[in-house]
């Protein structure tokens, strides 16, 4: 399942444990969760 978009505390921590039941450790499932809830820049 696809992560949720949005910068919300309560998606991002929903994004974390979603990666964590993957199978991914703490600290990746929070960097990948942070990334994810960035705003795509464009120049």
């Amino acid at each position: 399942m696809p992560l949720k978009k949005g910068k919300s505390k309560k998606v991002i921590s929903a994004n974390i444990k979603r990666e964590m039941n993957a199978g991914k450790s703490q600290k990746q499932a929070i960097a990948i969760a942070l990334k994810k809830s960035r705003k795509k820049r464009t120049t």
